[in-house]
């Protein structure tokens, strides 16, 4: 199987998004050269059968539909779902720390990144930066993305001769020892607030006063994604968790050229509980639906009749530490995307939606691998349970089996990511009764 024109694609969106603000952005550009017409929450839309639009929401959120013939409530959506978001560490507020002619940077962690991937590591800073300018008297709420490529900060280890325990389970303080290194101040008087303003305005930024500057902005791993291993068995990049799956469900909507009334839903904030604005949690896309089916009637005959895909990755097994993973449930790398099972609802897969997501697998002829947590350990969750709580409709959960999840670096298959994409592919096709 031939997926390096698919990894290539997969590569390049990987460098493009170094935030969710970033994935948001490049998701909506990738639906709007593929045709998908741009709405805005603020005006009235006016859909025409066979439309193809896209709306984003905050930046991080993006929501890309397909009309087909209209028919919703008779049809339902093909949905498929996933995040863009993931672990790190956020800017503080006022992050400027002085320490030993060190100038340094307040930082707080962002979900569960395995904090000792984040050490001695040249890292760039990324996110959206906003303020409110005025024009003809009129103020007018502005944001805008920014990524700063260049390594700018670095987090030290501790020379192990100051730390002889370093290597028998040191814990992490996250006060403490996060704070990254930027530079030597020869001169006080450096705020982090102004060095941004003065890059927007470089840029061509209006900021009145860098007092009213407010910002998201994020330290990540600029090192590029590579096929990796003697015989390219491998892909190794930051945030794989769950850009791979953005990637994979934007593609198979876009690829389909579904008839069908289709759905590709990229929510903000998963990795910290999903509940804000953007995040699964929220209304984005129940005000979207509502908004396909203004009567109450045709939206519940829509919701009866719909399937989602939750698309978020998965832990494949791992060589050195086979005892952590439940016999008979430990997916292989470039085996195919995995059926996730819960009984306490931490993936949303039940008997139903995982019989119809075989049917899907088998048309697409791929592989499925099942995952069930060990029953001695707890289990991560996905936005599968709150969309399926939020909307009332089938949804089950699955991804690609992956390595080091919330590593700054991931590891998951070369073969997996193509596959995936085929299934929800195949999925965005089919309708099932």
């Amino acid at each position: 199987m031939n997926t390096k024109p698919f990894n290539d694609r997969l590569f390049d969106f990987l460098e493009q998004t170094p935030t969710s603000f970033h994935t948001g952005h490049v998701l909506e550009a990738l639906f709007g050269h593929a045709g998908y017409t741009v709405l805005d929450d603020r005006s009235a839309w006016i859909l025409e059968p066979g439309g193809r639009y896209v709306i984003k929401r905050n930046d991080g959120a993006v929501i890309a539909f397909h009309t087909g013939d209209m028919d919703f409530a008779g049809q339902g959506f093909r949905m498929t779902g996933a995040h863009t978001d993931s672990p790190g560490l956020k800017i503080k507020p006022c992050p400027d720390i002085r320490s030993s002619t060190f100038y340094q940077l307040a930082v707080e962690v962002y979900g569960g990144p395995i904090l000792s991937t984040w050490f001695d590591r040249e890292l760039a800073l990324a996110g959206r930066v906003s303020w409110v300018a005025e024009e003809n008297g009129i103020p007018t709420l502005t944001s805008a993305l920014t990524d700063l490529e260049k390594p700018m900060v670095v987090i030290p280890s501790l020379a192990i001769h100051l730390d002889r325990d370093v290597n028998n389970g040191k814990s992490i303080n996250r006060q403490n020892d996060l704070p990254p290194i930027v530079f030597l101040e020869k001169e006080p008087g450096f705020s982090f607030r102004v060095f941004m303003t003065d890059h927007l305005k470089s840029r061509g930024c209006t900021i009145p006063d860098p007092e009213g500057l407010d910002f998201d902005l994020f330290l990540y791993d600029p090192q590029k994604p590579a096929l990796t291993g003697l015989t390219g068995d491998f892909i190794t990049a930051g945030r794989l968790d769950n850009r791979v799956s953005c990637f994979c469900a934007a593609a198979a909507m876009i690829d389909s050229r579904t008839d069908l009334p289709a759905l590709f839903i990229a929510n903000d904030h998963e990795e910290v509980g999903s509940v804000s604005t953007s995040g699964a949690g929220g209304n984005f896309l129940l005000s979207v639906l509502r908004r396909l089916c203004p009567e109450p009637e045709q939206l519940a005959r829509a919701v009866s009749r719909s399937f989602f895909v939750s698309a978020d990755n998965a832990h494949g097994i791992h060589p050195n530490h086979k005892d952590r993973y439940e016999p008979a449930h430990a997916p292989l790398l470039n085996q195919g995307p995995v059926l996730k099972f819960n009984a306490n609802q931490r993936y949303a897969t039940d008997s139903r939606s995982a019989a119809a997501l075989r049917y899907l697998a088998g048309k697409a002829e791929v592989r499925l691998q099942d995952y069930v947590v060990r029953s001695d350990m707890t289990c991560g969750s996905t936005i599968g349970p709150a969309t399926a709580a939020a909307t009332g409709i089938l949804t089950v959960d699955t991804g690609i089996p992956m390595l080091a999840m919330h590593s700054i670096r991931e590891t998951a298959g070369s073969l997996d990511a193509a596959l995936f994409a085929r299934l929800l592919e195949t999925h965005m096709k089919t309708l099932i009764y």
